[in-house]
């Protein structure tokens, strides 16, 4: 969602620039910063029924939450390591688990 929406405004496809790939991760960090602190889940969570909850306690999580999830998200290399309960390392440090809705 995040490519279309930086095409759409960038007027079409054409090359990859180092530009609208910035714009592309700043739009997705937004999104999922923004989405995540306020409504527990980002765009594409809710597409799939699946929110973000603490997992200590299973409660909403908070806004430092959702900052360092999508930070250690957006570096990916954290979010393609998981441990025995299936959590990322951005989930492990943010204290946070996906579940279905």
């Amino acid at each position: 969602m995040s490519y279309a929406i930086v095409v759409a405004l960038t007027g079409g496809i054409g090359g990859a620039s180092n530009y609208r790939s910035l714009s592309v991760l700043a739009l997705f960090f937004a999104e999922v910063f923004i989405l995540s602190a306020l409504q527990g889940a980002s765009a594409g969570h809710r597409i799939v029924g699946i929110r973000i909850i603490r997992f200590s306690d299973k409660g909403a999580i908070t806004p430092l939450q959702a900052l360092i999830r999508t930070t250690l998200l957006c570096l990916v290399i954290t979010a393609i390591t998981y441990d025995d309960n299936g959590r990322g390392i951005h989930e492990r440090l943010s204290n946070s688990i996906l579940v279905r809705r």
